[in-house]
């Protein structure tokens, strides 16, 4: 006779991060309303940003054989970047439009080069030369490379002094929305990938019934709205107690602490020499970003009188963004990787970050 034995439903990585979520949570909250030192503060609350942000991933991963895979990528795409949503917000709120910038091409940059070239890094040294689908490959650069472009253009209108100068408000704005028009043309497409498009094939079956995954969800996305503001409200005191420029807190800080789903989940496939499924979800993160994230938080400065956001960046940081996303697509798109081509992402990427440590 064969026993049958149910998976429990939850393992130590889920007790890990409930665990330390919830008493990150705590001390953030405590360390905001007790009046704790900023940088104090700031740390805890960048960890508990970060943890959340790890349990909304793992709540849609729950339930990705639910939804259907292609229903699961853009849910995970959507919510991942949640918590960098919330601090953002808060952050035009309390007119810190340089942070949110920088966070925004730091969140590109930190996933088109420290968490994909580390994810080469680990599967190549683990595993040898990885092989990527060259066509998959091909296809998410040229989208990656199309979308980030299109975002930097008001940049260089303003940088060449076209007349669209004087309308940099209303050419964000217009930008903004035909962003979104083609994210939402993209998604019928998304919605009908099969499984080897946008799933993990050695993915475990889900522990979690749909009203915990769903409740934990929306209970970590309340939560993450909480600490985010928490977070903003100690950045601006730590960044002046540590001596750290505005536009490197959001480059490095932010963009990291708010993409740690990729962050995570991206290395730890190349690990287990997933590398087509960790590429796909690492570079999937700086597409939303580009068509979702950024015209979002231009729309939602300007419906609810935040301090105006627009697509207008330094030249350094568009610079580092384009040249970024065509070393990128170079490394990838022939099909293979190996970890000495990771070393120079991660290179590239901490000479970038020490470039704006002064501002």
């Amino acid at each position: 006779m064969t026993s049958l034995t149910s998976s429990p439903t939850f393992i130590r990585s889920d007790l890990i991060i409930l665990g330390g979520g919830g008493i990150a949570v705590v001390l953030a909250g405590i360390a905001h309303y007790a009046d704790w030192t900023a940088v104090v503060a700031f740390v805890v609350s960048a960890v508990a940003v970060t943890l959340l942000a790890t349990l909304v991933g793992r709540s849609v991963e729950q339930l990705g054989d639910r939804f259907g895979p292609g229903a699961t990528g853009v849910l995970q795409s959507a919510l991942g970047n949640l918590p960098e949503l919330f601090i953002c917000i808060f952050a035009l709120r309390a007119g810190l439009v340089d942070v949110v910038k920088a966070a925004l091409v730091g969140s590109v940059l930190a996933n088109l080069l420290f968490v994909l070239g580390l994810a080469f890094v680990v599967g190549g040294l683990k595993h040898g030369t990885q092989r990527l689908d060259s066509e998959r490959a091909r296809t998410i650069a040229v989208l990656m490379l199309l979308s980030v472009s299109a975002m930097a253009i008001p940049s260089l209108a303003h940088g060449l002094h076209t007349p669209a100068v004087a309308h940099e408000k209303a050419f964000s704005v217009i930008v903004a929305v035909v962003l979104l028009a083609l994210f939402a043309l993209s998604l019928p497409a998304s919605l009908k990938r099969g499984a080897t498009d946008t799933a993990d094939p050695h993915a475990e079956a889900p522990r979690w019934n749909v009203g915990l995954a769903i409740g934990l969800l929306a209970i970590a996305s309340a939560l993450a709205a909480f600490v985010s503001d928490w977070f903003v409200d100690a950045l601006e005191p730590a960044m002046d107690a540590l001596d750290v420029s505005q536009v490197f807190a959001g480059l490095v800080v932010v963009a990291i602490a708010g993409n740690a789903i990729e962050n995570i989940v991206g290395v730890q496939l190349a690990a287990k020499g997933q590398s087509e499924y960790a590429f796909a979800v690492i570079l999937n993160s700086p597409i939303q970003i580009a068509l979702v994230l950024a015209p979002a938080l231009v729309l939602i400065s300007v419906a609810f009188g935040l301090s105006t956001l627009t697509l207008v960046f330094s030249p350094l940081l568009v610079a580092c963004l384009l040249l970024s996303v065509v070393l990128a697509t170079v490394i990838t798109i022939d099909g293979e990787s190996n970890w000495l081509e990771g070393a120079a992402l991660i290179a590239l990427y901490a000479i970038i970050a020490v470039a704006f440590w002064w501002g």
